[in-house]
């Protein structure tokens, strides 16, 4: 996930309290100090951070642990409560009918974004479109209709008007239909009167419910600079973050925007239209400390099985219960795992399996898990209709012909049918278990991985992990 540098950290130093009844004065002296080296390292400014870190200090000795909880756990809590009050709130969003106006300089991401936000609407319901009005930029009317096409959503532009006013208006007549208009605007290098002049009128001619201030994770502390004049000049409602996949800087941009009168409203995680997730200060944090984030996890899981039966509607999961695990079974639940986004940032997203886990797993362990699923894809292309449907009748000989029909080695063709062989053993596990025992099942993965320890009511209960 984003900003991993400063969750390896902060993971490991909370890590040492392990097992410890207490916690001396000198342990906290130690977390503070690689706190304070780890969001420096991330770029948040450093008043922000001796604050932060007086904070932690302070609460850590003086105030008084609830009963049965590990110093650990404590400890754990307090580093989360105020890393979520750094981060600042959450834009507030409806899901209703509005129109939505972007402003940001060049290369911040404003057109990908534009197409990301559209996408992130279609997935929760609504009927959206984009309106691209950049006449400065070449390419910029190219590249948004391939995004609005990529994201199957609906576009407006005009390359012949060089008036950004008039394809404005026109793109709210023609997508009248739409429950929320993206309007896409123009940038410059750097805020001045021609670009503010210019997103004025366009303002005046859509008339925006809210208007978006995009910045490049990249710009670190600077970005509260930024937000400020945007906020001055044609006042914003809530910033997009991009590219936090590709820099350290990512908290001081995520620290700084909380230090203007913005909130943060969207993160953009990577290159592809999928890569965009609301910003929710108490599940962000959570990944960020390994304790996983479930709600984000669930949106994903219903929109990856949601995706699944949109492309095979003749696909029951049900059977997968009842015995009947096939290799077909087995591939719809490997389409549903890729329509979930990266692995890693899936992983991230389970209690238990992020965080400690991930930093302990080789860098291209991912990519190698990733490139076999492709490899069992193509494998299993080259297998026939009995041997999908029962891959106990695949032996040397029928190993051999897979082999050749797909390129693939042999050895890769024993390693699916052994993965195959255990997934339905799992499965088989689960027939015949009555509620009492998916109970106890569900509660000993819970206090396995549930975040921070039972002590503090696992990942149940209120807004963040540890319960009300």
């Amino acid at each position: 996930m984003v900003l991993d540098d400063l969750g390896s950290s902060l993971r490991g130093t909370l890590d040492d309290l392990r097992g410890k009844s207490r916690i001396s004065e000198a342990d906290i002296e130690d977390i503070v100090r690689e706190i304070q080296r780890s969001l420096l390292q991330a770029d948040v400014d450093v008043g922000l951070v001796q604050n932060l870190s007086d904070n932690i200090e302070s609460r850590a000795l003086d105030e008084e642990p609830p009963a049965g909880t590990t110093p650990r756990d404590w400890v754990l809590r307090i580093v989360y409560e105020e890393l979520v009050e750094l981060v600042g709130e959450s834009t507030t969003l409806p899901l209703e009918e509005q129109t939505i106006m972007l402003a940001g300089l060049y290369g911040s991401g404003k057109t990908t974004t534009a197409a990301k936000m559209a996408w992130w609407f279609s997935k929760k319901g609504l009927r959206p479109a984009i309106i691209q009005t950049d006449t400065d930029r070449p390419g910029a009317y190219d590249q948004a209709e391939q995004m609005a096409e990529r994201a199957e959503v609906e576009f407006y532009g005009d390359p012949g008007e060089d008036d950004p006013v008039a394809i404005a208006r026109e793109g709210l007549e023609a997508t009248q239909d739409a429950d929320v208009r993206i309007v896409d605007t123009a940038g410059r290098d750097g805020l001045n009167d021609e670009l503010i002049a210019q997103i004025e009128r366009i303002e005046q001619a859509v008339e925006p419910d809210r208007n978006l201030l995009i910045i490049d994770a990249a710009m670190g502390q600077s970005a509260k600079d930024q937000a400020q004049e945007f906020e001055d000049a044609i006042g914003i409602d809530g910033v997009a973050i991009t590219k936090l996949d590709g820099t350290a800087k990512g908290g001081g941009a995520l620290a700084a925007v909380d230090q203007t009168d913005s909130t943060i409203a969207f993160l953009g995680t990577g290159e592809t239209v999928k890569d965009i997730e609301r910003f929710e200060p108490s599940g962000f944090i959570s990944r960020l400390l390994g304790m996983g984030d479930l709600k984000q996890l669930t949106e994903r899981v219903e929109r990856a099985m949601e995706e699944t039966g949109e492309a095979e509607d003749d696909w029951e999961p049900e059977n997968m219960m009842e015995g009947s695990f096939t290799l077909k079974d087995m591939r719809k639940q490997m389409e549903a795992m890729n329509n979930m986004g990266p692995l890693d940032q899936v992983m991230d997203m389970i209690p238990g399996l992020g965080g400690g886990l991930m930093d302990q797993l080789p860098d291209d362990a991912m990519d190698v898990t990733q490139e076999r699923m492709r490899d069992f894809e193509v494998i299993m292309d080259s297998m026939t209709e009995a041997e999908l449907e029962n891959p106990r009748v695949v032996g040397q000989s029928r190993t051999e012909r897979i082999a050749r029909g797909s390129g693939k080695p042999e050895q890769r063709i024993r390693e699916l049918l052994q993965q195959h062989k255990q997934m339905d053993q799992m499965l088989n596990q689960f027939q015949g278990m009555g509620d009492g025992d998916m109970e106890r099942m569900m509660k000993q993965m819970q206090q396995q991985g549930g975040g921070p320890g039972g002590g503090m009511g696992g990942m149940g209960g209120g807004g963040g992990p540890f319960g009300d």
